[in-house]
């Protein structure tokens, strides 16, 4: 069964261009590019990313640090409670010295 997908729109022409907006990666892409890197069909991907996500996220909700090499140390530095119920979360991210040159080896290596 094919997907229905969006088009992506332009931006409008009278909105200025932020010079300083940063690629984001958003889920989809997350999954294309693992399905790419390990040549497994995307629904085989998409319930395993999902839930590793839903695992990391669990554990930074209850205050766990999280140790995921190459990413890096995540740990929690403040957190505060919103009204409706969310929380945000300041993270600080500790990569290990060597985590971009072994991402660029990787992505090299991919070609």
């Amino acid at each position: 069964m094919a997907r229905k997908t969006t088009p992506k729109t332009a931006p409008k022409e009278d909105a200025p261009a932020d010079a300083d907006a940063k690629p984001m990666l958003k889920k989809p892409e997350l999954f294309d590019a693992v399905v790419t890197r390990t040549n497994l069909k995307k629904r085989d991907v998409k319930p395993a990313v999902e839930t590793a996500m839903a695992v990391i996220a669990e554990a930074l909700r209850e205050g766990t640090d999280v140790n995921l090499p190459p990413l890096g140390k995540l740990r929690i530095v403040k957190s505060k409670n919103l009204e409706n119920g969310a929380t945000v979360l300041t993270l600080k991210l500790r990569t290990p010295p060597n985590a971009t040159m072994a991402a660029a080896a990787t992505d090299e290596s991919d070609v």
